[in-house]
């Protein structure tokens, strides 16, 4: 009996290690598993990381930046389109353009072809705010001269709401800058042709399609409303210029309104008053039969002033 209980008790112990060391052996192993799941990333395995994130983005941003410029293109092309169809909906109604720009009776300060535009571009309440038979900087302007338009504002191009106009310097070399008034920006501007508005006052006589205080009749436009371009784009580093007017004395005061197209669009080196834009490769266009398209940097200058010319020139 005492050995068959001994034999007995041998074996509980037996059968108690083993439990003990499938216990011990599964702990072990969630202590190897749990030791695992807490293992983070290696140097390697980030750089690795950061490289695959910075590919990606090299890829992606690029794409995203050419699409919102193909977005602010259309939505300038847009604009000009509704400017063209506001300058033939005038011209039906008065058988002419608007002239470049009219002065009021003082002769102090003229105010632009874009003002008489307003009614046909839902601006009615802004132009109701433009007394023309006052000077710029009258009471009565107060409210016109800080109201931006975007209408008439590149949705590409880096602007402020107004800029100041200094008055044009008279002594050679003078550094001194005199403010005259702030006006609000614009980057459209009518078409003057190939002659430089600034030259003198009165200005001399433009070959394109806005003249000073004379308009300009769509019959006049001996090469075809489909080979004449009547409005173009202009940045604000270039020049600041405006859709409401300008005064007599202002700097470079009619080139605020309109442009000259004499070498190339987006000629970097080029006179203040040549049409240019943010768009790469060019800049929009009006045509006179309503149209808008983007004109090459890189194209024929004789082509491009003959395109702004009312008249053909042989």
């Amino acid at each position: 009996m005492h050995n068959g209980l001994t034999g007995i008790s041998e074996c509980s112990q037996r059968q108690q290690l083993r439990c003990f060391s499938l216990r011990g052996f599964k702990s072990l192993n969630k202590l190897s598993r749990a030791r695992q799941s807490r293992r983070g990333f290696t140097v390697l395995e980030l750089l690795v990381t950061f490289v695959i994130i910075g590919t990606l983005m090299g890829l992606i941003l690029p794409a995203i930046s050419s699409a919102r410029e193909v977005a602010r293109q259309l939505q300038c092309k847009n604009q000009l389109k509704q400017i063209g169809l506001a300058l033939h909906s005038y011209h039906d109604t008065n058988n002419c353009m608007p002239p470049g720009w009219q002065w009021e009776a003082s002769k102090q300060s003229a105010y632009s072809w874009a003002v008489t535009l307003l009614p046909y571009l839902e601006q009615r309440a802004i132009y109701d705010q433009v007394n023309r038979n006052q000077i710029l900087s009258h009471l009565l302007n107060q409210s016109a001269r800080s109201t931006s338009i975007v209408n008439f504002l590149c949705p590409s191009d880096i602007t402020d709401p107004t800029f100041m106009l200094f008055k044009e310097n008279e002594l050679a070399g003078s550094v001194t800058m005199s403010p005259l008034l702030e006006l609000p920006t614009a980057n459209y501007m009518g078409v003057f042709g190939t002659i430089e508005p600034d030259d003198e006052i009165p200005a001399p006589l433009g070959d394109g399609a806005f003249l000073e205080s004379r308009p300009v009749r769509f019959a006049e436009l001996g090469r075809g409303l489909s080979n004449t371009i009547i409005v173009g784009e202009r940045t604000m580093a270039k020049v600041p210029s405006t859709w409401l007017g300008v005064e007599s004395s202002g700097e470079d005061a009619a080139c605020r309104l309109v442009g000259m197209a004499m070498t190339t669009p987006n000629c970097n080196s080029c006179d203040e008053c040549e049409f240019s834009s943010r768009h790469p490769g060019g800049a929009n266009f009006l045509w006179a039969d309503g149209r808008v398209s983007m004109l090459s940097e890189n194209m024929n200058s004789s082509n491009y002033q003959q395109m702004a010319r009312r008249a053909i020139k042989y």
